[in-house]
């Protein structure tokens, strides 16, 4: 594996991880502790939108 396939596998595990915290947050946890899951879901998209970005230029 290059190092573009290892960014490639890495985005698309935090986008997953970043599903799972959202909907945790949406579905799981409707108190004050949901908007720290889905805040923290949407940090994941932030990491992987970077990753994503990385591709071809490392």
């Amino acid at each position: 594996m290059n190092k573009n396939t290892v960014l490639g596998w890495a985005t698309l595990i935090m986008i997953i991880v970043g599903l799972g915290l959202i909907g945790l947050g949406a579905f799981k946890y409707e108190d004050v502790a949901g908007w720290g899951f889905a805040t923290v879901g949407i940090g994941f998209f932030a990491i992987a939108w970077v990753f994503d970005a990385l591709k071809g230029r490392v």
